[in-house]
């Protein structure tokens, strides 16, 4: 695509002398996102503290980055200034042979044989959570899914009660995500003392300490196949993994692996909120293929309309709003050239909302997801689990959780939102929004 510009930089905005456009992207966030695709189109480059940046907008182009040429696309030094503090070297930020022993390692635990036996304990955890809410109650609905899909990880893959810590983990979140957009963390180099760099090391201070609980626990009683315990088992280099190693794969998993799920459902009910015709659609399915029982495996493949609602939700309100990567060598997309140490902006954000792709891509419309229309989409015209070799491990495991989750809730309750209806997304490593979305629970048939 493209014509020959060798040499020349793509279109893009304008920036001040030295730092260029960096600080614009950094806090105007989404809206920068948006508004360079909209007015600079599929390869869009600025400049700024001596680095390039290009973002790329095309499903094209990503593919190539994510998959035909992913060898050549690290996480690189921005994606490990933001998590590293978190996650150490983690299946999220380690690279080369270190990421794929780590991977090589955990990934039976996302077996489809293992996901399909996790579908009790996420409809046990649900109908816990559910128990503890009453009928006219006022929920801030982040709060419970973040509670109740950490509570599943912890369970389906590290086979412990997480009770007395979610307080504790659920606080590191808090503090550690915020701090991770702050303009400052980005700009200044490493060492120097802020206080979010501060808030970041405290919160890996508390979840060191409570992944250090569950990894003792576990060699006084290890498990058969819970994840903590195969890393205690596994061997790299001929020798057994310390526990720095299996400290950052843990906080990875569990931190990672209830985020983005909880992030998911929080902006699926605030839309099935405002969407009175959808939700009926979804509770007339629920109430056919399930009966008022609980559902199973074996519903799924009946819960289509589920699956598209989830689908759709993730579509606008993607829980990863875009994707970073470095150049390790020079490249050539678009018709212009990428030099070594770029770095690459991928944002689902833009592309899940590009009319090229989706007709009236603002509206939240579920039935758009019928087998003809999946199968007219370009290649990572929906990326919302990333692509390529680094796709997210648990992504199965995630769309089993969102859909079992989000049945049992509509099976039992309607959620009418008590907040504004206009919630902006705050672009951290996650989409969370800017405020707390308020729902009044109304039990079903009351």
């Amino acid at each position: 695509m493209g014509s020959d510009t060798t040499g020349e930089f793509p279109p893009g905005p304008d920036g001040l002398p030295v730092v260029g456009a960096v600080p614009k992207a950094i806090f105007d966030g989404l809206e920068f996102t948006e508004r360079v695709a909209h007015e600079y189109g599929d390869v869009v480059h600025w400049s700024g503290l001596g680095g390039q940046f290009y973002q790329l907008n095309h499903p094209e182009h990503i593919a190539h980055v994510l998959v035909h040429n992913n060898t050549n696309y690290v996480k690189g030094e921005q994606f490990q200034r933001i998590l590293r503090p978190l996650t150490g070297d983690g299946i999220l930020n380690s690279e080369g042979e270190a990421w794929r022993r780590n991977r090589r390692l955990i990934q039976p635990a996302f077996n489809p044989d293992r996901i399909s036996v996790y579908a009790e304990m996420m409809t046990d955890q649900t109908a816990r959570m559910l128990d503890g809410w009453d009928d006219g109650e006022t929920v801030t609905i982040h709060e419970e899914m973040m509670e109740l899909t950490l509570r599943i990880v912890a369970e389906a893959l590290f086979g412990v009660d997480i009770d007395r810590y979610v307080d504790e983990i659920e606080g590191a979140m808090n503090s550690f995500l915020p701090a991770t957009a702050s303009l400052s963390n980005l700009l200044l180099p490493e060492g120097v003392p802020l206080p979010s760099r501060r808030k970041m090391a405290r919160a890996r201070e508390t979840l060191d300490a409570v992944v250090d609980d569950i990894i003792a626990e576990k060699r006084r009683e290890p498990g058969e196949d819970d994840v903590i315990s195969m890393l205690l088992d596994a061997q790299a280099d001929g020798a057994p993994l310390d526990d720095e190693q299996i400290r950052d794969e843990a906080i990875t998993l569990l931190t990672a692996g209830h985020e983005t799920t909880a992030v998911s459902l929080t902006y699926t009910t605030y839309l099935l909120a405002q969407h009175a015709g959808i939700e009926e659609t979804l509770v007339a399915e629920l109430d056919d293929v399930l009966g008022g029982e609980r559902p199973t495996m074996a519903d799924l493949d009946d819960l289509s309309y589920t699956e598209r609602v989830v689908e759709e939700s993730m579509r606008l309100f993607p829980p990863v709003p875009s994707i970073v990567r470095e150049a390790k060598a020079a490249d050539r997309i678009g018709g212009y050239d990428i030099p070594a140490g770029s770095r690459i902006f991928l944002s689902q954000w833009v592309v899940h909302r590009d009319d090229r792709w989706y007709d009236d891509p603002l509206a939240f419309r579920p039935e758009r997801w019928t087998d003809e229309m999946r199968n007219s989409l370009p290649q990572l015209a929906y990326f919302p689990f990333s692509a390529g070799p680094r796709r997210c491990i648990g992504d199965r495991f995630a769309m089993l959780e969102a859909r079992l989750i989000l049945a049992m809730i509509y099976q039992q309750y309607h959620l009418e939102l008590t907040s504004g209806r206009n919630v902006e997304v705050i672009q951290t490593v996650t989409s969370r929004p800017d405020e707390d979305i308020r729902m009044q629970l109304h039990e079903r048939g009351q």
